[in-house]
């Protein structure tokens, strides 16, 4: 069979790899995108999206044991796991599928298979049907990444889960242990927390969220304790030992070893790159820890061979990875995009509280050598936040003393996920505390904390 001829290949089907494929036809380039398991990549079908339909259930299921404080009264208060991960799993279905319209509407031509790249410019395709060769000038990396796993911690989808199983629990935890307090292990302590699980967090560093501002770390930590979560810091899991219905986990920290039992076992210890089996070795390609090195504009190295999102290193976010296909795509249609600023792309964590950042840490900025101005306002000192009945958390803004540059921003409590953007519209326009201060920010909102903070950094807050 003689090879099919494109102009860009995309091999994987998450939000960077689609991303990439339309922006590249749209700018007039024959296109194909491979996928091996789902169009939507991990993000839309094992990731992003159904966590946070998860965690969406678990957020009413809070609010409504909250009733009385709003006047409301709510009787036989209760949840049904299989119909809220049914929702979740609904919710995921529903965005994958619109990615394939997304590809026919773009006349991308969708394979869905296992690629390797026998040599350069060059891309085999398994398919149930058989195989595929396909050919052209420009080929992106998308193929993501997937759970780190532990000797000894390694998951069986029965006692032991990734967050894979965490999506599609067989069962409601009672006694859970959380390994790892990262994002993605916080969410899912949240989430079983939330609805009933008796939860311990295991964290190896001093605090959870270690990536996080240390005050947004801190505050964090006493919610989760408030809530009924046992969190144990600078803590390793040595050794899990299994038997039918429970497992006994060996902890370690600075006193010694202790056990403990629990039903159930989350690992959220990180990931890594997905590159086996796709050739990149013998191509020259230089991998570094399961990711694959680039430059700036996310070139390998390897003439007209790119790699974006998390195959190609932290950030490991899908927005980050987005952002990356379209610089690409821009890049091989020949036009000039700009480098991607990983200090400017923002992070979220969805548990409750929220938690969103964007910047440098205020340890960071002192690292750095910055002399700073740093600015802080607490959600009760806001209207709309007490209206809501949000009033614990807050926002820290931390600026360059001698140029006015924004340098990071931290937030800690509801909807900061949505309020943390107002922050990378700014970093990105280069807006200095002037032009924040000169704002007018729209009454009653919880976004007036953010002009809040950026006063009181140079102390001019008003309702504090």
């Amino acid at each position: 069979m003689a090879a099919q001829t494109f102009d860009v290949i995309v091999i994987g089907a998450g939000p960077g790899g689609y991303v990439a494929a339309i922006r590249a036809s749209q700018l007039g380039l024959k296109v194909a995108i491979i996928e091996r398991e789902n169009l939507g990549g991990i993000c839309l079908n094992w990731g992003c999206i159904p966590t946070k339909a998860l965690l969406r259930s678990a957020e009413v299921f809070h609010l409504m044991h909250r009733a009385k404080e709003f006047g409301l009264s709510v009787t036989g208060l209760d949840f049904d796991l299989n119909a809220v991960v049914a929702r979740s799993r609904g919710v995921a279905k529903q965005l994958s599928g619109g990615i394939g319209h997304l590809m026919k509407k773009n006349k991308v031509t969708v394979f869905m298979g296992a690629a390797t790249l026998p040599k350069a410019g060059t891309v085999t395709v398994k398919t149930d049907k058989g195989s595929d060769e396909l050919t052209a000038k420009s080929i992106i990396l998308a193929t993501g990444a997937r759970a780190r796993e532990l000797p000894g911690l390694e998951a069986d989808g029965d006692l032991v889960w990734t967050y894979r199983h965490a999506l599609q629990p067989k069962r409601m935890p009672k006694k859970l242990l959380v390994i790892g307090s990262g994002a993605i292990g916080i969410e899912f302590a949240s989430f079983f927390n939330t609805l009933g699980a008796d939860t311990t967090v295991v964290e190896v560093m001093d605090r959870v969220l270690p990536v996080e501002d240390a005050e947004v770390s801190a505050f964090a930590k006493k919610a989760f304790v408030k809530q009924g979560m046992k969190i144990l810091e600078k803590t390793t899991v040595k050794k899990l030992d299994r038997s039918p219905d429970k497992v006994v986990a060996h902890l370690e920290d600075a006193k010694g070893t202790t056990t403990q039992e629990f039903d159930t076992v989350i690992s959220a210890v990180g990931i890594i790159g997905n590159i086996e089996n796709l050739g990149l070795e013998a191509l020259g390609v230089k991998i570094d820890r399961t990711h694959v090195v680039t430059d700036e504009f996310c070139r390998t190295g390897v003439a007209g061979l790119y790699a974006i999102g998390d195959i190609a290193g932290a950030p490991w976010l899908a927005h980050k990875a987005s952002h990356e296909g379209v610089m690409v795509a821009e890049l091989i249609a020949g036009k000039h995009p700009h480098p991607i600023k990983p200090n400017s792309i923002a992070g979220c964590t969805y548990c409750y509280p929220q938690v969103a950042s964007v910047g440098l840490t205020e340890a960071k900025a002192k690292e750095a050598g910055f002399e700073i101005k740093v600015g802080r306002f607490p959600f009760i000192g806001n209207g709309k936040a007490i209206a809501l009945g949000e009033a614990e958390g807050f926002i820290k803004t931390i600026f360059d003393a001698k140029t006015g540059e924004m340098l990071g921003a931290h937030m800690i409590g509801a909807e900061v996920t949505e309020l943390i953007q107002g922050y990378v519209v700014a970093r990105g326009l280069e807006s200095t505390e002037e032009d924040l201060m000169n704002t007018v920010f729209p009454h009653p909102t919880l976004s007036e904390m953010m002009h809040e903070s950026v006063l009181d950094a140079y102390g001019r807050a008003l309702h504090m």
